[in-house]
């Protein structure tokens, strides 16, 4: 970390560290990018945070080689136009497959949503993951049981997808919600009972959840309000009946460890260790599916 010559000993005085353009000037805000400490006179607002002046100029490209003149997000994303496009996406996908659920109705849901394996004389009497319909974890993610249930869902990923997006970048975005949403299928059927059905963007969304406390840690920002959030959302997840639990805990889980791999990889291979530890989370994924196969056939 680069430090002002005399900072040392303002630090011992107050704890706090200087700003590196100005020695004399304490603060608790530091740039999002290179993580130096900037007084307000330095700050320059980001999509996400703020960003020092060095910084800025680097990502404008004022002075630098052309790799250097793209702008990045703090994950090393690149800054779109619509910082929040994917999640209207997503938003748009969700409610346009629930009004397709509430115009064919139930034989379109039954055939799409999370079933571990039909029984023979149980309800509902179609095939599963175990019989091969894969597709099942993936389509389920899409689904939703109620106008209620949409609509806690959506409002979830506007207020937190949208914020994320802009710090992660698109694809790296994409990535977190569709890994930690197959993650929440995954564990759905690994341990709840096969013939129970399920079905909602909840595990996705508890990615998001998991991967943004990860972020306001790494920003040093206050984590308060998204721990009282999390908590809620996790006392909601176990104190009423009729919600896969197993679908938000296996999100979360996949979302914090994806979402440390986002805010934390060195720069130098910052992409390989990134989309590497998606790929290893779609891998236990794969694994988990096929042992849990394995036992119900």
């Amino acid at each position: 970390m680069d430090q002002a010559p005399g900072s040392r000993q303002d630090d011992a005085h107050s704890g706090l560290p200087v700003c590196y353009r100005h020695p004399d000037r304490e603060t608790g805000i530091r740039c999002t990018r290179c993580e130096r400490p900037i007084c307000p006179e330095c700050m320059v607002s980001a999509s996400v945070g703020f960003q020092c002046p060095t910084c800025v100029r680097e990502g404008s490209g004022t002075g630098h080689a052309p790799s250097a003149s793209q702008p990045r997000t703090i994950a090393g994303g690149a800054i779109a136009a619509d910082p929040q496009l994917l999640t209207k996406i997503l938003i748009g996908l969700n409610l346009a497959m629930f009004l397709v659920q509430q115009a064919v109705g139930d034989s379109f849901t039954d055939h799409l949503e999370m079933l571990g394996k039909a029984s023979a004389n149980g309800f509902p009497p179609y095939d599963g993951v175990a019989e091969g319909q894969w597709y099942r974890l993936l389509t389920s993610m899409f689904l939703h049981g109620s106008i209620i249930h949409i609509l806690s869902n959506m409002l979830s990923l506007w207020w937190i997808g949208g914020p994320l997006e802009a710090a992660l970048g698109r694809a790296r975005f994409l990535a977190l919600y569709m890994a930690s949403g197959l993650a929440g299928s995954a564990l759905t059927y690994l341990i709840a009972e096969p013939n129970q059905a399920s079905l909602g963007a909840s595990g996705a969304i508890f990615g998001l959840f998991g991967a943004l406390a990860v972020l306001v840690r790494r920003q040093r920002l206050d984590m308060r309000p998204i721990i009282a959030l999390l908590v809620i959302n996790l006392v909601i997840t176990f104190g009423w009946s009729g919600i896969a639990w197993q679908a938000h805990i296996g999100g979360l889980v996949a979302g914090v460890v994806i979402g440390i791999a986002m805010v934390h990889a060195p720069r130098e291979r910052r992409a390989l260790v990134q989309y590497g530890t998606c790929a290893l989370m779609l891998a236990v994924v794969v694994v988990v599916t096929l042992l849990r196969t394995a036992q119900l056939t």
